[in-house]
């Protein structure tokens, strides 16, 4: 893994949490998008060489919107960038983790992705990146 790429932050509202966050990090946010195969709304803001990734569920069916229905708003995800996205899901496939998908997915910010079940990670959902070609 090269880096910590970005931090997930789920929350019931970006309309309420971008200006919060502008404030809290004294930056603007970059970009904002849709990831319709997520059923989320995203915020991007850049704190160094790492983002902050505030996500918003567009439905209820939305792994956002029940993980929020859990647990409240907060940390959702760590997210790591690799250099070979299928190469690294086969390393930690063999390490005997758990991923949520055989294939990566097309995801926010111009990456694809693959999360690792949080079971197989002491709690934690982890989150692969890869710039998209």
């Amino acid at each position: 893994m090269l880096k910590v790429e970005h931090i997930g932050i789920a929350v019931k509202s970006l309309a309420v949490s971008v200006p919060l966050f502008e404030k809290l990090l004294d930056a603007e946010c970059y970009k904002t998008e849709e990831v319709a195969t997520e059923g989320v709304a995203t915020a991007f803001f850049r704190q160094g060489d790492t983002k902050i990734e505030l996500l918003e569920a567009l439905s209820a069916a939305s792994p956002i919107a029940k993980f929020l229905e859990k647990k409240g708003e907060g940390v959702h995800h760590l997210a790591f960038e690799v250099k070979d996205i299928r190469a690294e899901m086969a390393r930690l496939e063999k390490e005997g983790f758990e991923l949520l998908s055989a294939e990566p997915k097309p995801g926010a910010d111009n990456k694809l992705v693959c999360f690792l079940h949080p079971k197989s990670t002491n709690g934690v959902l982890v989150e692969l990146t890869q710039e998209r070609p």
